[in-house]
């Protein structure tokens, strides 16, 4: 184990132990500031959702992202960096891991500022002058002074230690190739294009907050021979095909609504909408994004563990061979199509279903189970009458797309209930 690895396993322990809570919204919302008054220097959440905003818009370039790095990392870094440098200012909430000394009076907001800045440069090296003039935009709110600066002096202490941790964390290492199986559940790559399973390596990755990838695997599904095994597949096979009769309307366009943006993508959009209709605070709104980035950091490292764990194939194979591996109960089609392409990665447990219900367990933590709101993607919007339904209908449609089975998404709803919970408890 390298220096940096040992040092991030001690910080990442230290933190466990430390079994720390912060608390839920208040249950009254702050008022908004006046027009004539900056959000950042009132020390509004709306510079936090500023910034989750840039990040968004740097992975819509295709070739901003390593292909082997997992987006959601970036999130967790971004998040977890402002959560500590205002943490190390107010001091009215544990930080998550680092808190570094900050002058008397430091601005906060400043601090917040400079820490998500210098995190997406060190990410995103090429993207620096977008980041740079956000970062001019945001601070040019603050007034210039003592405080200003000794918010950014925190804000930059806090970005250097988390880079320097994560750099150790695993995610820079070349995924293995993977071998594909050819017994009848083995997954093997999908038709039409048969790409390479992507992130084989990704439940390796030191997590943020779990104490491994594996601490919450789920059991192990369903024999492909089984009664269960067929029900569910069979389901898949009359829902999602590309000419399925019995999908209705709602449910195609649901299934196209969660298939067009990344999931964690969706996701951190339903926090800007909410932190920005409550007015939230500063502190506030760290506290949202921090619980949910984090939880769906973990959620992505556990879930790629249980993956490559299990490497189930997808329906698209199994239906295709059908005739093939000894269940009565599956008559094979092998000309069947799913409504949408094949995600390139074994099925079980299924992605939507795990971060989805992480997320929506870490947002209605702070704004409780029933949280009316509406979800824009590609310019479609639905509503839902709580986080749980929204997970709910991002789960079911995966199976609408012919993507995954009820086996893969109960299994990942219950591994992303767990982390998001864990992630709570311990944050």
């Amino acid at each position: 184990m390298s220096g940096k690895q040992k040092t991030l396993a001690v910080l990442t322990g230290t933190v466990l132990a430390a079994g720390l809570t912060s608390p839920a919204f208040g249950a009254t919302a702050p008022a908004a500031p006046s027009p004539t008054t900056s959000t950042a220097a009132a020390g509004s959440g709306a510079s936090v959702v500023e910034w989750n905003r840039e990040l968004i818009g740097i992975l819509s370039d295709p070739k901003a992202q390593p292909p082997t790095v997992h987006p959601t990392r970036s999130f967790a870094m971004l998040q977890a960096a402002e959560y500590d440098a205002v943490a190390s200012i107010t001091r009215t909430d544990p930080a998550y891991l680092f808190s570094v000394p900050a002058p008397q009076g430091a601005r906060a907001d400043a601090a917040a500022d400079q820490a998500a800045h210098d995190v997406l440069v060190a990410l995103y090296p090429t993207k620096r002058a977008g980041v740079d003039r956000q970062l001019s935009s945001q601070l040019s709110a603050i007034a210039d002074g003592a405080r200003k600066q000794a918010g950014i002096g925190v804000g930059a202490a806090v970005a250097r230690r988390l880079i320097s941790l994560r750099s150790a964390d695993g995610s820079s290492a070349k995924p293995p190739r993977f071998a594909p199986g050819s017994l009848p559940g083995d997954y093997r790559p999908t038709p039409p294009a048969f790409p390479a399973p992507v992130f084989t390596n990704w439940g390796s990755v030191t997590p943020f907050v779990l104490t491994s990838g594996s601490q919450f695997r789920p059991a192990a599904p369903p024999a492909v021979g089984t009664a269960a095994y067929a029900a569910a597949l069979n389901e898949v096979k009359g829902l999602g095909s590309k000419t399925s009769t019995t999908r209705t309307a709602d449910q195609t366009s649901a299934a196209k609504f969660w298939a067009a943006a990344p999931v964690w993508n969706v996701w951190n959009q339903v926090a800007q909408g909410l932190v920005t209709s409550q007015n939230a605070s500063l502190e506030q709104a760290v506290k949202v994004f921090a619980r949910l980035d984090l939880s769906l950091a973990d959620t992505a490292i556990a879930m790629y563990d249980a993956k490559y764990a299990f490497h189930v194939w997808r329906p698209v194979t199994a239906i295709r061979l059908g005739d093939t591996h000894d269940n009565p109960g599956i008559v094979g089609d092998p000309h069947w199509t799913p409504l949408l392409p094949t995600a390139p990665d074994p099925s079980y447990p299924g992605a939507h279903g795990a971060l989805s219900q992480a997320a929506a367990t870490a947002l209605a933590g702070f704004y409780g189970a029933h949280h009316q709101f509406t979800v824009t993607s590609k310019g479609v919007t639905r509503t839902f009458a709580g986080f749980q339904d929204a997970a709910t209908e991002a789960w079911l449609s995966r199976i609408w797309s012919g993507q995954h089975t009820s086996i893969d998404n109960s299994a990942g709803q219950q591994l992303g209930t767990q982390v998001a919970e864990f992630v709570a408890h311990r944050l």
